[in-house]
């Protein structure tokens, strides 16, 4: 027997199963809003799919009437217990894989789309421990797409645009690595429990090939301009602390590569040169975008901004979960 939405949510209640909010559990009730995300996926009937916090199962089912597979990563035990119930004894249950466990620290299996109503403290909390967005997730396993529901604010960084008060590096980042399209706004009464807070969903899509820069001295290089975007990138790089590290990242590579340091050099003659050299002095960080931000990148080759630049340099093709995980968090916000 197929269950609606509000049934499965009622025997719930009967159950005595209380949803916990403290890790995020709010369950997406609003048939209409489920459907609207899954017809913005594009499924085709080959996918596999990646389903983050199945919950109930309400958007699980709808998937798996569409895709070929479903993976779902489920942190709660007892809603692991009730998703099984749901699909037992149907066609559905031998195109349904459980996960139990945090998806970060899961090993995921490939998938071709991701579509996910993730759980607000996955949102909330840095992205749990320095989460990108799951841009790092979709793009190493070279997926179509992704999905996802957020919460407004962080959604609107997601898409916003120079200029815009919510730009930041968080915005730039992740429109470096993908293409991304604000979907629809999901209203806090389709939740149980509702929120305190109003939902947008994102399509993120990776883009491919990859742009050709190392994103670990990208991030480095928009990390300084981003700490305080209305500055000028001559106020950004001429702090006390930037010239120190960067100066520090500048000795150290010269080591590493047998060069020697000219006796009468200064971090900052150097910087004030490359800055004047592309013409980027009075520029603010808050109005420049990706393609402002590449000519100071590429003309900055001397200069490194790692904050430890004895990490392995790696181009971006290899750059490791933890590597981008570490590249979106709360500091963009």
């Amino acid at each position: 027997m197929k269950l609606s939405v509000h049934a499965v949510l009622s025997l719930l209640s009967v159950a005595g199963i209380m949803f916990n909010t403290g890790i995020g559990q709010h369950i997406l009730k609003n048939p209409l809003v489920v459907n609207g995300i899954i017809e913005k996926a594009a499924l085709r009937p080959t996918d596999v799919v990646l389903e983050v916090g199945p919950g109930t199962g309400n958007m699980t089912v709808k998937l798996l009437e569409k895709a070929k597979k479903v993976v779902a990563c489920e942190l709660d035990c007892r809603l692991v217990a009730e998703l099984q119930k749901r699909v037992q004894c149907t066609p559905l249950q031998a195109k349904l894989q459980i996960l139990i466990g945090d998806v970060l620290k899961t090993d995921l299996p490939f998938f071709d789309v991701c579509v996910a109503n993730l759980p607000y403290q996955v949102r909330t909390f840095s992205l749990c421990a320095d989460f990108i967005t799951f841009l790092p997730v979709i793009y190493l396993f070279s997926s179509r797409c992704a999905v996802l529901m957020f919460q407004r604010e962080f959604a609107m960084r997601l898409v916003a645009k120079p200029g815009d008060k919510l730009y930041c590096r968080l915005s730039i980042n992740t429109q470096l690595l993908a293409r991304v399209d604000h979907l629809m706004k999901v209203g806090k009464n389709n939740f149980r429990p509702p929120p305190k807070v109003e939902s947008s969903v994102v399509r993120i899509e990776p883009k491919n090939p990859p742009p050709p820069v190392n994103f670990q001295e990208w991030d480095g290089l928009v990390r300084i301009a981003f700490v305080r975007k209305n500055k000028t990138l001559n106020a950004a790089f001429k702090s006390a602390a930037v010239e120190q590290m960067l100066e520090k990242n500048y000795r150290i590579h010269c080591s590493l590569h047998n060069t020697e340091v000219p006796a009468d050099f200064s971090i900052s003659k150097k910087i004030e040169s490359v800055l004047q050299e592309a013409d980027f002095s009075e520029k603010r960080a808050r109005s420049m975008d990706i393609d402002d931000f590449m000519p100071v990148a590429f003309s900055v080759l001397s200069l490194h901004f790692l904050c430890n630049y004895i990490v392995k340099n790696a181009s971006f093709p290899t750059i490791t979960y933890s590597t981008l995980f570490s590249c979106i968090t709360i500091e963009h916000l």
